[in-house]
């Protein structure tokens, strides 16, 4: 069949567009497998079936057209926008995801010059922008799992490149997280492996730096992720415990107020030990951190976080105290002033947070007996008499 041209649809072609809006996996399958429909077609707009699929958000309907080779980074749309754009407007991850993978560009830009990251970013969908800033294909790691020149062995063994994948893909940077992540999996519970894996982010680090395309956030990320794997290495070979010792000094809160200062200063140490001195993004994190004192907001977690994941403005989820991952709803029944993922979380913290929850409890308490007082003196002072705005409200429709 000839080339797609804007609108040049075949009456089969227009049927699948409508089967994608309706969600009919089974009935699409159908109709691409037809001669007279092409997988690439474009509706009067520019759109192709896929574009549809991603903004619709149904992510069955985008895996089918990518393995009918659905090209996902057609820009025939008439305002330029790509697959991975639409996917990020619709704000479900697991297709943003499907979109990088399938080898979508993150640098394209629409007839407005904006990313797909700030298109999503725009419309508030701030998930996505961090699926997008964080995206790095397992095919990349996979290169070191296999010898390179006259390499008798390869820098990774290609059992532990699934484990370190998805340590690199987490978009959750809190150091406790990352180390939970290691003593989850036997295979990275190894000096040697945890060595073999620090050396590759390394390698990673070095090459996003050097590459014509410089990525300073990803090379932050694969650095402070090295950061970690060897402290982690450090204290298996030291303390010989399953790293809880490590974890506990992660969390461990200064009896004041409950801050994690080892946390930290462990944290401002991994961005200090960053090797290129003039990363712009090296600069601006340290402008950020140093001035502020240790406890005071922000904190390194805090500027860290935002440089890597992208995420700006304000954030309505709350994360757990202990992990720091999203949507966390478990309170301490106590104090109601921490939150955490599930009672595991909240059992980890609990040598910590016991010496400050009394506090943060009298605290809480306070604070709510002194917003009643001031609701009430307010109410004393509008009076009986006074109009409410509801009462002249009522007054204005009547007359």
């Amino acid at each position: 069949m000839s080339a797609p041209q804007k609108g040049d649809l075949t009456d089969t072609e227009k049927e699948l567009l409508q089967v994608i809006a309706a969600g009919n996996v089974q009935e699409a399958s159908r109709l691409l497998g037809s001669k007279d429909v092409r997988v690439n077609c474009l509706d009067e707009y520019g759109m192709t079936p896929l574009m549809h699929a991603a903004y619709k958000g149904r992510a069955d309907m985008c895996k089918l057209l990518l393995q009918h080779g659905a090209d996902v980074n057609c820009n025939e749309h008439e305002h330029g926008y790509t697959a991975l754009m639409f996917a990020g407007l619709s704000g479900k991850t697991d297709i943003t995801w499907m979109m990088l993978d399938a080898g979508a560009e993150t640098d394209a830009v629409n007839s407005v010059g904006r990313t797909a990251a700030q298109m999503a970013a725009f419309v508030g969908q701030h998930d996505c922008v961090t699926v997008i800033n964080n995206f790095f294909s397992r095919a990349r790691l996979d290169y070191y799992t296999k010898p390179q020149g006259l390499e008798k062995e390869p820098k990774l063994p290609p059992k532990l490149a699934g484990p370190l994948h998805k340590i690199i893909m987490s978009t959750n940077p809190n150091p406790v997280k990352i180390v939970m992540l290691v003593k989850e999996n036997p295979l990275l519970m190894d000096v040697e492996a945890l060595e073999k894996c620090r050396k590759v982010l390394e390698l990673i680090c070095e090459k996003c730096i050097k590459q014509q395309d410089m990525n300073e956030v990803l090379a932050m990320k694969m650095h402070y992720l090295s950061c970690v794997l060897q402290k982690c290495g450090s204290f298996l070979k030291e303390q010989q415990d399953k790293l809880d010792g490590l974890i506990k000094s992660l969390l461990k809160g200064r009896d004041s107020d409950g801050f994690p200062v080892f946390q930290e200063k462990f944290i401002r140490e991994c961005i200090r030990k960053f090797p290129y001195c003039d990363a712009t993004l090296l600069q601006q994190l340290v402008r950020s951190i140093a001035p502020v004192e240790i406890g005071s907001d922000p904190t390194a977690l805090s500027v860290l976080t935002q440089a890597i994941t992208g995420q700006v403005g304000f954030m309505d989820a709350d994360f757990c105290t202990t992990c720091g991952e999203k949507g966390a709803k478990k309170r301490c029944s106590i104090c109601k002033m921490v939150i955490y993922c599930d009672q595991a979380c909240q059992k980890l913290h609990w040598f910590s947070h016991k010496k400050v929850c009394k506090m943060l409890q009298e605290q809480r308490e306070k604070h709510e007996a002194e917003s009643a007082s001031r609701l009430q003196k307010q109410a004393k002072e509008e009076g009986p008499g006074e109009k409410t705005l509801s009462n002249i409200l009522n007054l204005d429709c009547n007359t």
